[in-house]
């Protein structure tokens, strides 16, 4: 394990292998299995499983109960909420060893998991999406759309800052709390100015 200046509480369990950033801190009961790489600044709460291979970017805020499974990718300033939880297998059987068949999922920068959202793998998660409390996300997320619900729906869109978008008949929103400034184009929401 690469030694830097992070923190550990005397109940986590770190295995060989691992990249730990500068100012990561990882606490009570966490268990983060080798070959995994946290970057700088990351908050891992209490009882959070961090499986082989998983990348975390910088300022990722794992929040308590959480579980990580190998396959997922991680950008930077992700939220994930208390006991959300990924998966990395779309046909689990306990008799059937299927390691090779772990799919790949991406949380794009700055998108944020509600408490107790499941995220089936194979399904990218847009950059600045905002998916609700509770749901069950089974198909990719666009950047910047809030989904919410079993099976999960888009029901609008959300600015980096947090705030919902309501998008005039020029399809131009200004986040009130922010002054950012975005434009809707054919479904597809960016960011100007």
């Amino acid at each position: 394990m690469e030694k830097s200046n992070y923190f550990a509480h005397e109940t986590a369990v770190i295995d060989k292998d691992c990249n730990i950033g500068n100012g990561t801190k990882i606490w009570h009961f966490s268990h983060i299995m080798s070959n995994c790489t946290l970057g700088e600044n990351c908050n891992i709460g209490q009882n959070v499983v961090v499986s082989p291979g998983v990348i975390l970017g910088k300022n990722v805020k794992v929040q308590n109960n959480v579980s990580i499974y190998t396959g997922v990718i991680c950008e930077d300033d992700v939220f994930l909420g208390p006991s959300m939880v990924f998966t990395n297998v779309i046909n689990p059987r306990s008799a059937v060893n299927r390691k090779d068949e772990y799919m790949r999922t991406v949380v794009k920068k700055g998108a944020s998991i509600g408490a107790n959202a499941t995220i089936v793998c194979g399904n990218d998660i847009g950059k600045f999406s905002f998916i609700g409390a509770g749901a069950v996300v089974v198909k990719e997320v666009k950047p910047y759309a809030l989904v919410v619900g079993n099976p999960s729906k888009q029901i609008g869109w959300i600015s980096e800052f947090g705030q919902r978008l309501h998008f005039n008949e020029k399809g131009e929103a200004n986040c009130s709390e922010s002054n950012e400034k975005y434009i809707l184009n054919n479904n597809v929401v960016s960011k100007i100015g």
